[in-house]
């Protein structure tokens, strides 16, 4: 069992001061910092502390698989650490993107082998062969917009804003109030000519504010969040997918699910993720970076889902909240360790024989394994080993951690 440090990504739509408050560095931040990898990905393997110095964790993994990912993980995921843990802070809206699955992440990294697209090309759209399903739990007040909303519904946004140059995509919708008219609809928008798009856009906007002035609210966070992107991304044309999408306010503890062909993205926040070990995005609009539109049509789910289906259903097991996904890769658990429990020691033990990554969100808690004891504070995570388990915890104060391990 060792410390495990992440690995920090700076982008452009990160925070200056939440991972840095997180970890217990300097704020602000030097750069806006938007991802901490708690994982063994090759683009950014997280860092043992070892009584020799760091290591990677994807070196310790290569130098002792069976004792690392213990003989079930191997068996189903090869020698290879099948998750990913992220502490995310945006303090700026995300690419509109989705993931793929398994079958279309596998046939588009061969394909974009063959062409000799370097891996590290900012054009490349797949950088390894996996799916990336994705569990989102806030640690602050989060805001998203993810899967595409009921046609139904959307009909009466698009006539809340009472812009006519919207009329022809209502009737569009009401005609075909299923997956495929939302495909048409989407397809429409972020195909459509520059021209058009700097004509409906600034519509919308104007449609938006007399929304917000007429003091209605059914749909103000809808409308809010549309002007901000459009301030933002002027004349780009997912500012109008965003019409599509449900938008999600999620609590500290709630979270959400993102599926393969999700389109979804995250507007502001900070949270923990945990994921398939991927790193495949496609992206469609509202950010700098390489947009492929065909291609994400290519892996898109238009299916109507709402945001009650994309919450995962969480249940309590004794001390550890369950967040259940339909994910084989990862099963993620909250463990509060409330007052009742400081000072004594509890059992840990999961059900099977793979590796864990504990992150400490709250507090301050040993955890005994096999082969030691450590201690993490707030902003720290801890590997262990799949040889490691079983494990047992001692809060000396009222601590919380998310604890990752291979999905059942």
């Amino acid at each position: 069992m060792e410390v495990l440090r992440g690995a920090l990504r700076t982008y452009a739509w990160g925070s200056r001061t939440a991972i840095a408050e997180f970890t217990e560095r300097p704020v602000p931040a030097a750069h806006p910092e938007a991802e901490l990898w708690f994982g063994a990905h090759p683009g950014d393997p997280a860092w043992l502390e070892t009584g020799n110095g760091e290591i990677t964790l994807l070196e310790a993994l290569d130098a002792d698989p069976e004792g690392q990912l213990g003989p079930g993980s191997r068996a189903r995921f090869g020698d290879v650490l099948p998750f990913l843990v992220k502490v995310l802070a945006a303090d700026e809206p995300l690419s509109l993107q989705a993931h793929p699955s398994a079958a279309q992440a596998a046939e588009g990294y061969l394909r974009e082998e063959r062409v000799g697209i370097p891996l590290t090309s900012p054009v490349r759209n797949y950088r390894d062969t996996s799916h990336k399903p994705e569990l989102l739990v806030a640690l602050h007040p989060f805001e998203a917009l993810a899967g595409f909303r009921p046609a139904s519904r959307t009909v009466e946004l698009l006539q809340a804003l009472a812009v006519s140059d919207l009329d022809p995509f209502i009737d569009l919708l009401n005609d075909q109030s299923d997956a495929d008219g939302l495909r048409a609809l989407f397809t429409t928008w972020i195909t459509a000519p520059q021209p058009d798009i700097d004509v409906l856009v600034p519509a919308v906007l104007d449609g938006a504010i007399a929304y917000l002035s007429s003091g209605a609210t059914e749909f103000a966070a809808e409308a809010k969040t549309v002007l901000e992107l459009g301030e933002r991304y002027p004349g780009d044309a997912g500012v109008l997918a965003a019409l599509l999408l449900n938008r999600v306010s999620l609590a500290p503890g709630e979270a959400i699910f993102v599926s393969a062909g999700n389109l979804h993205t995250y507007l502001r926040g900070f949270a923990v993720e945990v994921m398939a070990n991927s790193d495949n995005v496609l992206r469609g609009g509202l950010t700098p970076k390489h947009v492929d539109v065909p291609e994400l049509l290519r892996v898109l789910d238009f299916a109507p889902t709402t945001e009650e289906q994309l919450r995962p259903h969480i249940r309590r097991e004794g001390f550890g909240l369950i967040y259940e996904t339909p994910a084989d890769e990862f099963a993620v658990a909250l463990l509060e360790l409330e007052e009742e429990y400081v000072g004594h020691e509890v059992d840990a033990t999961c059900s099977h024989d793979g590796p864990q990554i504990l992150l400490c969100i709250q507090g301050c808690t040993t955890v005994h394994g096999k082969s030691g004891s450590l201690t993490l504070k707030r902003g720290m995570a801890a590997w262990v080993a799949a040889d490691d388990a079983p494990i047992r915890l001692v809060a000396h104060e009222p601590s919380k951690l998310f604890r990752a391990t291979v999905g059942l």
